[in-house]
C-alpha cells in the first residue's frame, strides 16, 4: 500500500446527491439493477437516519486508527466518511470524540468496515453511523494508511467523490458518473412503487398485478380445497 493522502478531491453536486438520497437504498438498488450495494455486515447503530454524500474514504491497519484522524482534515460539508482497514478488524476505531469533529465539519455519516464504540453517545448526537461491529476494544495511532483511495467494501469499489447512500436497509456506493442516471432511474422505480401501491390500497393482489398465478400454474402449483389435501396426503401415506 502505498502512504498517501488524496487532496482536492472532486464532489457532485450535493443537491443531486440529496435527490437521489431521498429515493432510499432499497429504491435506488433495485433500479440501478441491484449493484452497489455494500452487503448486509454493515447495520446502522441507529434507527430511522438516512444519508447520501460524497465518499471521503480511509484505508488503515486493523486495530489502528491514524489515518481516520488524516480522513478528518480532508471533509468537507456533505460527505460521509467511508473506512475500511487491510485486513478484517473488530476493534473499536471510532467513537464520540471523532463524531464531534466530523459534525462541526459538515460531515453526514460514517460507513466503516471495523468496529464502533461510544454507541449510546453517537445517537444522542445525532451522528449516523453504519459499522461491521460494535466493540469497547481501543486502537492505536502508528501505522500509515492512505486517504481518499479505491477501498473495497463487500465486494464493492468505492472511490473518493462516490456517492454513498445509507439507511436503515443497509449502504451503497453510486459511481459520480451515474448520478443523472441514477436519479432518473429512481424516480422512475419509485413512481412504479407508488403506481403498485396505490392498487393495493384499492385491494388488487399481487398474484394479479405481477402475473404470478400464470407463474405458479407454469410451476406446477395447484390449489387444492382442505378436505382434497386431507384426501391426497391420506393417499400417500
Amino acid at each position: 500500500m502505498n502512504p498517501v493522502v488524496v487532496t482536492d478531491v472532486p464532489r457532485p453536486v450535493i443537491g443531486d446527491v440529496d435527490r437521489l438520497a431521498a429515493y432510499g437504498v432499497a429504491t435506488v438498488h433495485e433500479a440501478l439493477g441491484r449493484i452497489g450495494y455494500l452487503g448486509p455486515r454493515l447495520r446502522p447503530i441507529q434507527d430511522g437516519a438516512r444519508v447520501g454524500g460524497a465518499a471521503v474514504t480511509a484505508l488503515c491497519w486493523p486495530g489502528d486508527n491514524l489515518m481516520i484522524h488524516a480522513a478528518v482534515e480532508q471533509c468537507r460539508p456533505g460527505d460521509v466518511l467511508v473506512v475500511t482497514s487491510t485486513s478484517p478488524s473488530t476493534d473499536g476505531m471510532f467513537g464520540e470524540l471523532f463524531a464531534t469533529s466530523l459534525l462541526t465539519r459538515g460531515v453526514r455519516g460514517l460507513v466503516i468496515d471495523a468496529g464502533v464504540r461510544d454507541v449510546a453517545d453517537l445517537r444522542a448526537i445525532g451522528f449516523p453511523v453504519w459499522s461491521a461491529a460494535v466493540s469497547a476494544q481501543g486502537t492505536v495511532k502508528a501505522t500509515a494508511g492512505a486517504v481518499n483511495v479505491p477501498v473495497v467494501i463487500g465486494g464493492q469499489t468505492i472511490n473518493a467523490g462516490d456517492i454513498v447512500l445509507a439507511d436503515d436497509d443497509g449502504v451503497m456506493r453510486v459511481s459520480a458518473a451515474d448520478l443523472a442516471s441514477a436519479i432518473r432511474l429512481s424516480q422512475a422505480r419509485a413512481a412504479k412503487e407508488e403506481a403498485s401501491r396505490a392498487a393495493f390500497q384499492a385491494g388488487e393482489l399481487g398474484l394479479e398485478r405481477y402475473g404470478l398465478r400464470e407463474k405458479l400454474a407454469a410451476l406446477g402449483v395447484r390449489y387444492l380445497t382442505a378436505a382434497e389435501y386431507a384426501a391426497v396426503a391420506e393417499g400417500n401415506s
